[in-house]
């Protein structure tokens, strides 16, 4: 049998959805159940009945599914799958920004840790962290982490006070304004979009035509006809818009803007952890208890 389908019938076996992110290797996107970014995900991981969870993404990922599905049992197939920009701030920090800053409202990135979750009042992604912002009370002190980029540019387009943790994504802080006019004198005439991460990103919004979250690159790669696009994120999500525009050329800004952890995962992996239920992730209930009134609000925004 072959690799894909032994995957195929372990996952029937097992009773387990497969969840990818947009940014993992195509071989895994393929034999997914569901792909897509981590509010998607976390959304159909609530959603799907099976019993168990296996996510082909990185730790924070799986620890976010765990905590919103606490009797579930939930597998991340590769245990160094981490993440760089979660790990630019820990509980203790965030407790010792909160101190210098009494009142204020936390709004967290899904890219943290669950232990700075339990520290947060609010949680987002890319794709939904202006509207999260603009449902924090006018007024309030608000401390937005970890990543500086997209903080940047969400308080800019909510117009809020906001105070910014300096943290980034090391693929996306690396893609530079310059890295974008060099891409855009190679490709005259070709729109530019850009993940809101992204170094360029807020530093060149009069040159980039688009700035989407994941999700929003992926429903543009479905509805554009135009010949060429340059895209400025992770190039694993060019896999995913390619099979699902064959007529557009997408291009990346920069090729080499490759995460190493999203690339952990191997089908190999994701074989093995349905045959050995490896690794399980689990979250202390303590902590889970106090981040799941974040994420519930993440999901529902």
């Amino acid at each position: 049998m072959s690799l894909e389908g032994e995957v195929l019938r372990l996952k029937d076996e097992r009773s387990a959805v497969l969840l990818a992110h947009n940014y993992q290797r195509p071989e895994v996107q393929d034999l997914a159940d569901y792909v897509g970014d981590s509010l998607f995900l976390s959304r159909k991981a609530r959603e799907s009945d099976r019993p168990v969870i296996v996510f082909a993404g990185v730790r924070f990922m799986a620890e976010t599914a765990k905590i919103l599905n606490p009797t579930r049992t939930v597998l991340l197939p590769d245990l160094k799958a981490g993440c760089g920009l979660a790990d630019s701030i820990t509980a203790d920090q965030l407790r010792a920004w909160k101190t210098d800053h009494p009142g204020a409202v936390v709004v967290a990135y899904i890219n943290t840790s669950a232990d700075v979750k339990a520290e947060a009042d609010y949680c987002c992604t890319s794709s939904n962290a202006i509207k999260v912002v603009e449902q924090v009370p006018a007024g309030k002190e608000i401390l937005f982490l970890p990543d500086m980029f997209l903080g940047d540019y969400v308080r800019k387009r909510t117009g809020r006070a906001m105070h910014l943790w300096v943290g980034d994504c090391p693929v996306h802080a690396k893609l530079r304004p310059e890295d974008l006019e060099r891409a855009r004198s190679e490709h005259p005439g070709a729109p530019v979009i850009a993940h809101p991460e992204c170094g360029c990103a807020t530093q060149a919004l009069p040159h980039v035509d688009r700035v989407l979250s994941t999700d929003g690159m992926v429903r543009y790669a479905e509805e554009t006809r135009v010949p060429e696009v340059l895209v400025a994120t992770e190039v694993g999500i060019l896999h995913r818009m390619r099979k699902l525009n064959p007529v557009t050329q997408f291009d990346p800004i920069d090729a080499g803007a490759i995460c190493p952890y999203m690339k952990e995962i191997s089908l190999e992996d994701v074989r093995d952890s349905l045959r050995f239920n490896q690794y399980s992730i689990d979250v202390p209930a303590d902590v889970a208890d106090r981040a799941r009134l974040a994420l519930e609000r993440m999901v529902a925004a």
